[in-house]
């Protein structure tokens, strides 16, 4: 069958260069438009990097294939589609997760053009297979002609003219607004349809089976205008066109601050208390954060002012991480705080623009522009997408992205935000983005920053209780007192968000300062916000025995709860008439009252001139919250001992669920923990959730003895409270007996308590001695000098463990000493100054391993010399050289 692009006659002057022209790719462009669909053109869209003007072309387009042809069209004008190679493209569609219709589009080159792709796709010339003597014909005559005339006209043979008719049976004519698009994408460069009386006559028939037939006649006719480019859906006009709206950048700027302030002013430190609502600047209290400056070391910083370092050179993209409840999302609301009001002094009022985004809301979204206009702009503002387009792309832009670990698109490949982390759009764009530790986006380049939060130290729970709860001495000493004494409290409330909440609670006589567990804060905070709110509302239409009912039953909450959570795909906000036909109007009612769930106007700005669309969701007030409720559902299906966990299950993500549901049900948690123990990954989980139960059964004991036995590492970047459980869990494996192969602590040992002898973390928890440890190994922070006080200390800790085998040093240099106790003439000391150089303590002595040399004095003190050589670009030694001076 003939194609339009397989002969050409001449018409009109100038020389045109010879172009190689395949028949068939005009018939295969029209074929790959019906198989591409919206979801892949806007992924392809993106990886092809196409600017926001002509993605936002291609998603206000009509129809899908309206928007499929453009979109081929713009393929074949940037080169990712050409007669000879559609490799890149193939490639792409791969990359996106789309084989299979990579393998269709394939087949359908090689069908209408006879071209076979190599397999891999390179992105050079495909290979071209020898094609019959017709079309070898074809190519002549255009050899013949490539002197004629640039201005070409369609032509065909008139012997073609049979096999090209349409049969009215078979063919189904293609819609006229398609038709002007559908010849200028079929028409090779440098081809005019229409530039001369001798035209042809183009009737174009899609078959039923999705391919396309042409039929063609030449006659005489006058000349008619060129149809011009094609023009783009809703006529969106070009990127320099001017806005229609006057002062566009102040209008901007005005509405986003507003949105601003909506944001900020409606701090609500306890979910009950609804009619206290403040500025964020009222109750902010800066936390502790530390910035990565190499693998496992991290430097404190002095505030959240020095998140972007002034230095030249310093990344544009920061990643901020914390453990659930640790002030992220305030954080991101104090930064547009300073930006709104410009507060002097604070870099986050210096940008021309700073939005804060909530990627919980931005399921869906495909661009900056539309997150920024749906998400951060009143729904009547004048201002259209590309008049956002066009602000953000000529400003210094500063865009924080909050809470990545609950956005719904993380998944896919080739989400924008991702795109924008990874440097392929908007390289312009200053970017912090807030997450959970155990949530930390992929593959992301050197040049990113990372800093974490590491929560209130005393001083910031006293500022705080100070400010927002109480300025009475006697009070503030009285909350502060159990933070002290208790444990778990004081592990706790490192979270602004605990240590806020038992602040407020104790203050109004709740006494939270009895509780030993964290699933035991948990639910005496839960039942004294039930409390309130059933108070609150005796006087109402219910009675407080049913709604004390609605608070007790609450097994479809805890399924939504943990359906949503351990999905592939984590479910945290839900439309507000789905969440009431699952739970009923007055439990749904109550659990609003309480804060426990809080509702959101979302708006949807659709295409322009249709109307927005406006709904109610619902989420619950903190992720840890939807972990309560699951930790219900959890128990109930762990009852069943076929019961399996899930395998996408993010255990360190959803570590709370596993504490609470070990806290609530003892024969339940029990056997959470069994099931945890069975899993490659389940080790620390185990860790954190053994010490929530009160009683370790024969199984519990089996699954503890089994973790041990491997040994414990102690990291100096794991949070408090995860070091603070592994500690409880060495301590209850002692109790029982249970022997520890090793501890091994990795640059978070920081000193010796003299009096009671445990070893004192830089997190300040304290390792008690351990009455079954056989080995412990301490790696120092590279370039450490250990003083004689340390030495003794650890020396006389390390009696104190009955069963100790081997002490072990790393990276750090020890203090001579003329004797050592003989208590530990059983116990093998090694000592590594740095790796391939190892001593053994023997007989009182320091003997080298490999040559056996006793260690004199003199070598002593020329290995003193030597390792502050080797050490001296470390911190420990650039602070001692300081300390010095």
């Amino acid at each position: 069958m003939a194609d339009s692009s397989s002969t050409y006659q001449a018409g009109g002057s100038g020389d045109q260069p010879k172009k190689s022209i395949i028949p068939g790719f005009g018939r295969f462009k029209v074929a790959l438009s019906t198989v591409l669909t919206m979801e892949i053109i806007m992924q392809l869209a993106y990886i092809f990097e196409y600017p926001n003007c002509l993605i936002d072309g291609l998603r206000k387009a009509d129809t899908t294939t309206s928007c499929a042809l453009l979109m081929v069209s713009g393929m074949e004008e940037r080169g990712q589609i050409a007669p000879h190679d559609i490799s890149q493209l193939l490639d792409s569609l791969k990359e996106i997760g789309n084989p299979g219709t990579a393998s269709t589009v394939q087949e359908l080159f090689l069908k209408h053009t006879d071209i076979p792709i190599e397999e891999e796709g390179a992105h050079s010339q495909g290979v071209i297979r020898e094609r019959g003597h017709s079309e070898a014909e074809n190519e002549a005559t255009v050899d013949r002609d490539h002197d004629e005339p640039s201005q070409k006209t369609v032509g065909a043979p008139a012997s073609s003219m049979s096999t090209m008719s349409p049969t009215s049976s078979s063919l189904m004519p293609i819609a006229p607004e398609l038709m002007g698009h559908l010849m200028n994408s079929m028409t090779p460069p440098g081809v005019n349809i229409a530039g001369s009386n001798n035209v042809v006559n183009i009737s174009c028939h899609v078959q039923s089976t999705g391919s396309v037939q042409l039929a063609t006649s030449s006659s005489q006719l006058d000349p008619v205008p060129s149809p011009g480019p094609v023009p783009t859906p809703d006529h969106v006009p070009p990127p320099n066109q001017e806005s229609d709206v006057p002062d566009t950048m102040s209008t901007f700027i005005q509405e986003l601050k507003e949105t601003g302030k909506a944001l900020y002013d409606k701090i609500q430190p306890i979910p009950y208390i609804k009619d206290e609502l403040d500025s964020v600047d009222k109750v902010f209290i800066e936390v502790g954060l530390e910035r990565r400056v190499g693998k496992d070391s991290w430097k404190k910083l002095g505030s959240y002012h020095d998140i972007f370092p002034k230095e030249k050179g310093n990344p544009r993209i920061q990643i901020i991480e914390g453990d659930p409840g640790y002030g992220k999302s305030t954080l991101a609301l104090q930064m547009v705080y300073d930006w709104c009001n410009e507060v002097s002094g604070s870099p986050f009022s210096g940008p021309d623009i700073l939005i804060c985004l909530n990627l919980r809301q931005l399921k869906g979204i495909t661009s900056i522009a539309q997150a920024i206009k749906q998400c951060s702009l009143p729904f009547d503002s004048k201002l259209k997408l590309l008049d956002v387009e066009q602000l953000i792309s000529k400003s210094n832009i500063w865009v924080i992205f909050d809470a990545y670990d609950e956005y719904p698109d993380q998944h896919n490949k080739v989400n924008f935000v991702m795109q924008m982390l990874k440097g392929k759009i908007g390289q312009h764009v200053n970017i912090l983005l807030t997450t959970r530790s155990s949530c930390i986006p992929p593959a992301l380049g050197a040049r990113t920053g990372r800093i974490r939060l590491t929560g209130f130290d005393n001083a910031a729970q006293e500022r705080y209780i100070r400010k927002v709860v109480t300025g009475d001495d006697e009070v503030v000493k009285k909350v502060l007192k159990h933070l002290n004494i208790n444990p778990t409290l004081g592990v706790l409330c490192r979270a602004p968000l605990f240590s806020v909440m038992y602040a407020h609670l104790t203050h109004k006589g709740s006494m939270l300062h009895e509780i030993s567990s964290v699933t035991g804060f948990f639910g005496h905070m839960i039942s004294c916000f039930l409390s309130h709110t059933q108070n609150k509302l005796s006087g109402a239409d219910e009675s407080p025995e049913n709604l004390q009912t609605h608070a007790d039953t609450h097994a479809a909450l805890d399924k939504l709860a943990f359906e949503a959570l351990t999905s592939k795909m984590q479910q945290l906000v839900w439309d507000r008439t789905f969440f009431v036909g699952e739970l009923g109007e007055v439990f749904y009612k109550l659990y609003v009252d309480v804060g426990i769930l809080v509702e959101e106007k979302e708006t949807h700005i659709p295409a322009p001139g249709k109307v927005p669309q406006h709904k109610t969701v619902v989420r619950f007030y903190h992720k840890l919250f939807g972990e309560w409720y699951a930790a219900y559902h959890l128990i109930e299906c762990v009852k069943s001992r076929s019961y399996i966990l899930p395998e996408n299950i993010n255990l360190y993500d959803l570590k709370f669920l596993f504490m609470f549901a070990c806290g609530l049900d003892q024969p339940g948690g029990s056997q959470v923990i069994k099931l945890l123990g069975e899993r490659k990954d389940g080790a620390e989980s185990v860790v954190l959730c053994a010490p929530q139960l009160k009683e370790w059964s024969h199984d519990i004991q089996t699954t503890v003895r089994r973790i041990v036995s491997s040994g414990i590492d102690i990291y100096i970047s794991d949070s408090r409270l995860l070091q603070q459980s592994t500690i409880q869990l060495l301590e209850l494996a002692s109790q029982h007996k249970i022997p520890i192969s090793e501890v091994v602590l990795f640059h978070s040992f920081s000193s010796v308590d003299p009096d009671s002898l445990p070893l004192v973390l830089h997190s300040g928890l304290c390792l008690p001695p351990l009455s079954t440890l056989q080995e412990l190994v301490i790696f120092t922070e590279p370039g450490r000098e250990v003083t004689v006080d340390e030495w003794t200390g650890i020396l006389n800790y390390a009696k104190r463990c009955q069963l100790l085998k081997k002490l072990m040093f790393y990276w750090c240099l020890l203090p001579w000493m003329d004797s050592f106790p003989a208590s530990l003439d059983n116990v093998e000391v090694v000592w590594a100054p740095w790796f391939c150089e190892y001593y053994s303590l023997r007989s009182g002595r320091w003997q080298n391993e490999d040559s056996g040399e006793i260690l004199t004095r003199g070598a002593y003190d020329d290995l003193v010399t030597k390792f502050r050589e080797r050490c001296s670009d470390t911190p420990w030694q650039e602070r001692r050289r300081a300390e010095r001076e």
